[in-house]
């Protein structure tokens, strides 16, 4: 699983515990204050660090609260349950499970709508969460190919563009599903979604 420590930057060394400890108190504040009442101050007392340690290691507020909510969906893991379409519906399931939390939910929904008028947080999110999340498509992937369920791409190009355009369905459906609509994604409704993922509307009686 790869890092959940935020970007590095020059200076002192990091602290993993001091960045676990700040990461954990932005995500409990977010639930007991809101986005619009949480304050570096206040993540700072219930960390126990000085505000100044949050300030060396994130420019504000914004970013802070990206790496937080980055942080739950590291926690995602591509279950092997035998198929594509049941490991779909294993990290489908648990990614509703996450964006399902107050913390998740209040914090993604701030930041993007930040992002809207700021590019540099939106470079952040792409990184921190949409990029890094990439790799459970490209671990299934590779999984349904061993088993022969899906066919080899050997144009690296055509590659990446797949993968991108796979986790946009799945992520933009999942977000919609859950944030928007404000319905839940429970067994029936990802399996559903699976077929047609998989198999297009045409497959949706299969």
């Amino acid at each position: 699983m790869q890092s959940r420590s935020p970007a590095s930057r020059t200076g002192r060394p990091r602290s993993a515990a001091a960045d676990a400890a700040i990461l954990a108190a932005t995500r409990e504040a977010l639930v007991e204050l809101g986005w619009s009442k949480l304050t570096l101050a206040d993540v700072a007392t219930r960390a126990g660090v000085a505000k100044t340690t949050i300030y060396r290691r994130w420019p504000g507020k914004n970013e802070l609260v990206v790496d937080a909510v980055a942080e739950l969906f590291d926690e995602l893991e591509l279950p092997d349950r035998g198929s594509l379409a049941a490991d779909i519906e294993g990290v489908v399931l648990q990614f509703a499970t996450i964006l399902a939390l107050p913390e998740a939910r209040s914090g993604l929904m701030a930041v993007v709508a930040e992002a809207t008028r700021d590019e540099a947080l939106r470079e952040r999110i792409r990184a921190s969460v949409v990029d890094r999340q990439k790799r459970l498509v490209l671990e299934g992937r590779a999984r349904a190919q061993a088993r022969g369920e899906l066919p080899p791409e050997p144009d690296p190009a055509a590659s990446a563009r797949t993968v991108d355009l796979i986790f946009d369905m799945v992520a933009g459906a999942v977000v919609h599903r859950t944030l928007v609509s404000a319905e839940p994604a429970d067994e029936e409704w990802v399996r559903g979604f699976t077929r047609v993922l998989l198999h297009g509307l045409g497959g949706q009686g299969t």
